[in-house]
């Protein structure tokens, strides 16, 4: 059974870092890819980053490039997200995720997902 545990999230100031941190247990797919999602309230959930089962290649939001780093340890099953630069409209409960094959922007196309971690940037 696949589950994917979040964490790293919290409290930044404007300008401030975070990095998110996603272990994962159980691989169903050979080729796949793990991706981050954000979402706020009322919102449906948005397409952050993601990355190919190599680390070999990576894909950013246009909101978010420049800004956060997707990165792999395979060895240790978890895929990271460092956010740097962080403001007021990057507040979310953030998402880790896992499809088969391909990166795409599109959340149903998923198979899995974990609980989320809210990050929370305040003035």
């Amino acid at each position: 059974q696949v589950q994917l545990v979040e964490s790293g999230g919290g409290l930044v100031q404007p300008g401030g870092s975070l990095r998110l941190s996603c272990a994962a247990s159980g691989r169903p797919f050979s080729r796949y890819t793990m991706g981050w999602f954000r979402q706020t309230p009322g919102k449906e959930r948005e397409f952050v980053a993601g990355i190919n089962y190599t680390g070999a290649n990576t894909y950013y939001a246009d909101s978010v490039k420049g800004r956060f780093t997707i990165s792999t340890d395979n060895a240790k099953n978890t895929v990271y997200l460092q956010m740097t630069s962080l403001d007021l409209k990057d507040t979310a409960t953030y998402y880790c995720s896992l499809k088969d094959g391909v990166t795409t922007n599109c959340g149903s196309e998923y198979n899995y997902w974990g609980q989320g971690t809210p990050v929370t940037d305040y003035a």
